[in-house]
C-alpha cells in the first residue's frame, strides 16, 4: 500500500443530490486522512466544494450510456490513472462505473462501487447494464435494505457487499443551530401562525413521494385536531400537472386554508425543526431516505411509509420492542393508517413523545453520522490497498 494513496471517485455530475453530496463528503474524509482525493465529473455547483476541501475536481463527461463513449472514457480514465498515480477508483453511477471498471481491469487497481439506488430491472438488457454496480472488489450499499436487494439480484456478489449507511451532516440539523428567526421566517413564508401545529413534508412534487396520501389523510386528522396545518413544501419542476391535481384535490376537500403547497423550501433544517410532525409518504422504495434521519436528529417525531430503507432509519415493533421505538410507519398509500398514526402522535403526552424522540436522536446521530460513513469507507479503501 502506498503511504499516501490517491483515490479517484467518478460520477456523472456534482450539481445536487445524495450521491453527489456523499462524493463530496468522502473526498473531504480522504483529504482529512492525509491522502489525495480526485473527483471526476461533468461539474456542477458542488464541484467547487471538492476543491475548497483540499481535493481536486477534474471535469469529465462520464454520463453517456453509448458503448463507444464508455470505451472512450475508459481510455481517458486509464490515462488519468497513470498520470496521477491513482491507487483506487470508486464509481457512484452506472455509466461512469462501466468506464471505471474497464480502466481498473486494464491498470490493475482496486475498483469500488456504491449501490445508492434501486435501479429498474424490467428487462434483461437493463439488468445487465445495472450489473456493473455489483462488480466492485467491494460493493458498498447505502443501507442494510439496499444490501439485501443487491445480494438478491446479484448473488455472486454476496461476499463482496458491505452496508455503509449514508452519512448526514448533523451540524446542519442541530436544534441549537435553528434560530427563532429562521422558524419565524418559514412560518411567514408559509402563511401559518406562530401557534399553529404543523404536519410537514419537504419533498419535490412527484407522484412517487405520496403527497396525495397526506392530503387524503388530512380530513380525518382535522376532525380530531382542527388546529393542525399541513405544509407540503417542494418545487414542482416538470411536474406542474401533478401540482395542479394536488391543488384540485385540496379544493375538492375544501381544505385550501389547511393544506399549503408553498413551493421550494430553502431551509429544510428549519422546516423539520418547525414541524410538529414530519412525514415521508413515498410510495416507491428508496435506497436511503434522509428525511427520517434529519428530522430525528432535530428531535422532531417522524412518520414514514414502511417501504425501502425506512426499516433501517426508523425502528418500530415488531423489529424492536415498543420501548425501543424511534418513530412510526404506515403502509404506503394508506391514508387511513397515516391519519390514525398522526392522530395518535398529536394526542400523545409530551413526556412520552419526548422519550421516543430522544431515543430517535441518539439512534440516528450514532449510526448515520458523516464520521461513521467516512471512517467505514476509508476502512474499505485501506483493506483493498493493502492487498494490492
Amino acid at each position: 500500500m502506498t503511504a499516501m494513496p490517491t483515490i479517484l471517485q467518478v460520477l456523472p455530475g456534482l450539481e445536487s443530490g445524495g450521491v453527489e453530496r456523499t462524493a463530496v463528503d468522502i473526498s473531504r474524509a480522504v483529504v482529512a486522512n492525509g491522502w489525495t482525493s480526485i473527483v471526476a465529473s461533468s461539474g456542477g455547483r458542488l464541484a467547487s466544494q471538492v476543491d475548497a476541501d483540499g481535493g481536486r475536481h477534474i471535469e469529465m463527461t462520464l454520463a453517456s450510456k453509448s458503448p463507444l463513449t464508455i470505451w472512450r472514457n475508459a481510455a481517458l480514465l486509464e490515462k488519468l490513472i497513470a498520470d496521477e498515480g491513482i491507487d483506487l477508483i470508486h464509481a457512484r453511477s452506472r455509466a461512469p462505473a462501466w468506464s471505471a471498471y474497464i480502466a481498473a481491469k486494464r491498470t490493475g487497481i482496486p475498483f469500488v462501487t456504491t449501490y445508492a439506488a434501486i435501479y429498474n430491472q424490467k428487462s434483461a438488457a437493463k439488468a445487465w447494464y445495472n450489473s456493473v454496480m455489483a462488480k466492485g472488489d467491494v460493493v458498498i450499499a447505502n443501507s442494510d435494505w439496499t444490501a439485501g436487494i443487491v445480494k438478491e439480484r446479484r448473488p455472486e456478489a454476496t461476499d463482496r457487499v458491505i452496508a455503509i449507511p449514508r452519512g448526514v451532516d448533523f451540524t446542519n440539523f442541530d436544534r441549537k443551530a435553528i434560530t427563532a428567526d429562521r422558524e419565524s421566517k418559514l412560518r411567514a413564508e408559509w402563511g401559518v401562525g406562530a401557534a399553529d401545529r404543523l404536519v410537514v413534508m419537504v419533498s419535490r412534487l412527484t407522484r412517487l413521494k405520496g403527497h396525495r396520501t397526506i392530503i387524503d389523510a388530512a380530513p380525518i386528522v382535522l376532525a380530531a385536531h382542527p388546529d393542525i396545518r399541513f405544509v407540503l413544501a417542494g418545487g414542482a419542476g416538470k411536474s406542474s400537472d401533478y401540482e395542479g391535481e394536488l391543488r384540485a384535490r385540496i379544493a375538492e376537500l375544501g381544505l385550501a386554508d389547511r393544506i399549503i403547497l408553498p413551493g421550494h423550501c430553502d431551509d429544510p433544517a428549519a422546516a423539520a425543526a418547525t414541524a410538529t410532525v414530519m412525514v415521508q409518504a413515498s410510495t416507491q422504495a428508496e435506497a436511503f431516505g434522509r428525511t427520517p434521519v434529519e428530522a430525528a436528529a432535530l428531535g422532531t417525531p417522524v412518520v414514514a411509509s414502511a417501504i425501502g430503507a425506512v426499516t433501517d432509519t426508523i425502528l418500530t415493533p415488531p423489529a424492536v420492542t415498543d420501548d425501543e421505538r424511534t418513530g412510526w410507519t404506515f403502509p404506503p398509500g394508506d391514508a387511513d393508517a397515516l391519519a390514525t398514526t398522526l392522530n395518535m402522535i398529536l394526542a400523545m403526552p409530551d413526556a412520552e413523545l419526548g422519550r421516543i424522540t430522544a431515543r430517535a436522536h441518539e439512534y440516528v446521530t450514532s449510526r448515520f453520522s458523516l464520521n461513521a460513513m467516512g471512517s467505514a469507507t476509508l476502512d474499505v479503501y485501506r483493506g483493498l490497498l493493502q492487498k494490492h
